[in-house]
C-alpha cells in the first residue's frame, strides 16, 4: 500500500537522523510488531520498568506484557498520597526502563515534548538506565516548530479531556495558549543523547495515541 510504504521512507530517513543523535531507531509496520520489538529490547531477565501518561503504551498493552513476562512494573496508580507518590517518583527515576511515546518526532529525528507536571520529560532526560519511546507515524512532522504545534493543539486537547482538565482547549479543540491549569508547562526538544544508544526509538506504521 502506498501509504505504508510512505511511512517506511520516512521511517528510513528518521532513523539515521537518530543514529547520528547517539540514538537508536526502529520500525515496525504495525502494533503487534511494536509490541514485539518492545518486549526484545527489554529482554528476559526481570527489570524495574517505570511509564510516563502515555495513550501509545496503553493502546499496545505494554504494561501487562511486561508484568506476564515477569518484570516489574511501577504502577503509578498505585501510589496515592503525597508521600507515596515522592516514593514512586524516586523508584522511577532509578528503574532501568522508562517507557513512553513522544509527542512529535521531527524528520530530523528530535523528539518534542510538551509536559504540565513534567515527571515525563525529566525522565526521559535523565536517570532511567534506558529509555524506549513507541511513536506511531501520526507523531512525525518536518521541524521542532512544527512538533510544538502539532502538541499544542492536536495532542494536548484530547489529552485535557481524557485528564478532565479545566482548560480552553478542552472545551474548543484547540490551544488556548492558556496559563491557569494548564498542562504545556514544559517545551523540551531531544536533539541527541549523551549516552549512545540510551534513548531507543520504535516507530510504528499505525496511529497510536493522540
Amino acid at each position: 500500500m502506498p501509504k505504508k510504504q510512505f511511512y517506511r521512507n520516512q521511517a528510513e530517513t528518521i532513523i539515521k537522523k537518530l543514529q547520528s543523535r547517539n540514538m537508536e531507531g526502529y520500525y515496525c509496520e504495525n502494533r503487534e510488531e511494536a509490541k514485539a520489538k518492545f518486549m526484545e529490547l527489554v529482554g528476559t531477565i526481570p527489570k524495574s520498568i517505570s511509564y510516563g501518561g502515555s495513550v501509545t503504551v496503553d493502546e499496545l498493552g505494554l504494561k501487562e506484557a511486561l508484568e506476564a513476562a515477569g518484570h516489574d512494573v511501577i504502577r503509578r496508580e498505585n501510589y496515592k498520597t503525597p508521600e507515596e507518590v515522592k516514593a514512586c517518583y524516586a523508584k522511577q527515576a532509578v528503574s532501568d526502563v522508562f517507557m513512553t511515546s513522544t509527542n512529535a518526532i521531527t524528520m530530523d529525528g528530535e523528539l518534542v515534548n510538551v509536559d504540565g507536571r513534567s515527571n515525563r520529560v525529566s525522565l526521559i532526560l535523565y536517570g532511567p538506565e534506558e529509555v524506549i519511546v513507541v511513536a506511531g507515524m501520526n507523531k512525525v512532522v518536518t521541524d521542532v516548530e512544527a512538533g510544538i504545534v502539532r502538541t499544542r493543539n492536536f495532542a494536548a486537547p484530547p489529552n485535557t479531556v481524557r485528564l478532565n482538565c479545566d482548560t480552553p482547549c478542552a472545551k474548543t479543540g484547540k490551544c488556548g495558549n492558556c496559563l491557569s491549569n494548564t498542562i504545556c508547562c514544559n517545551i523540551v526538544v531531544t536533539r541527541a543523547s549523551r549516552v549512545p544508544g540510551r534513548i531507543k526509538v520504535i516507530l510504528v506504521g499505525e496511529e497510536l495515541g493522540f
